[in-house]
């Protein structure tokens, strides 16, 4: 079962009944090559001030093409289910096969994405968020590391740098400079190394950053669940704004 699926399997019966939001698709185009993504807007989408975004980066077992996930059937209301506990509009960009966030078509489109995102919803450009799981992780860092200033906040479950050689952690540090971020690993992880988050957070505070580390005892490469279960995250997450 893939990550994203794990996540939702968990959340079957939550809140059945109740008023939820949509799951439209959008597209943009890059290299004259149209490259889709989804976007998840809340059931007040219309009555709501400007409202924030949160980008989600997925894992490696969900890249593909025409989507992330399915915009009708249950797994799609299961989904609704789960995403309309945030009162935020939920950006999910679908990385192509064999193929990384940080390859140059990918990163276009997740930039490009944003801004139209932005535009078409009338999005608070100042609480722009940028969250990712495993591969996703690895994502967070490269944008923060290509774009500073650009996010409100950062969240990394089991990421790592994306630099391959040399000092692979300082840089990225230098250019997060104050912008909050928690990240999120499992002490037993045998697919990301904590130490690749641990060397994160040590720079980061080397720098003076403005960080949160959880680290989880027993746990492995699934710790998205125990960040899902963090009741602080998402109150944290929604507080910081640029400026």
């Amino acid at each position: 079962m893939s990550v994203l699926g794990e996540i939702i399997s968990t959340n079957l019966l939550a809140d059945a009944g109740k008023p939820q939001g949509v799951i439209v698709s959008r597209a943009v185009q890059i290299e004259k090559k149209n490259f889709d993504y989804q976007i998840y807007l809340p059931s007040n989408i219309k009555t709501t001030g400007s409202l924030p975004v949160i980008v989600f980066l997925h894992g490696i077992r969900e890249r593909g093409i025409g989507g992330l996930v399915p915009t009708e059937g249950t797994l799609s209301l299961i989904l609704k289910q789960l995403l309309k506990r945030v009162p935020a509009i939920i950006l999910l960009p679908q990385c192509r096969p064999a193929n990384y966030w940080s390859d140059s078509p990918m990163e276009q489109m997740v930039v490009q994405a944003i801004q139209q995102t932005v535009g078409e919803f009338n999005a608070d450009p100042n609480r722009l968020y940028l969250s990712g799981a495993s591969m996703g992780g690895y994502g967070v860092w490269h944008f923060a590391l290509k774009y500073p200033g650009k996010f409100a906040a950062l969240v990394s479950i089991c990421g790592g740098s994306p630099i391959l050689t040399g000092d692979r952690f300082s840089p990225i540090a230098q250019k997060v400079g104050k912008t909050p971020a928690w990240l999120f690993h499992g002490a037993e992880d045998k697919v990301v190394p904590v130490s690749e988050s641990r060397e994160l957070v040590k720079a980061l505070e080397v720098n003076q950053g403005d960080v949160k580390y959880s680290e989880y005892a027993g746990v492995g490469h699934n710790v998205w669940f125990n960040a899902l279960a963090e009741k602080k995250l998402m109150p944290w997450l929604l507080s910081q704004k640029l400026g």
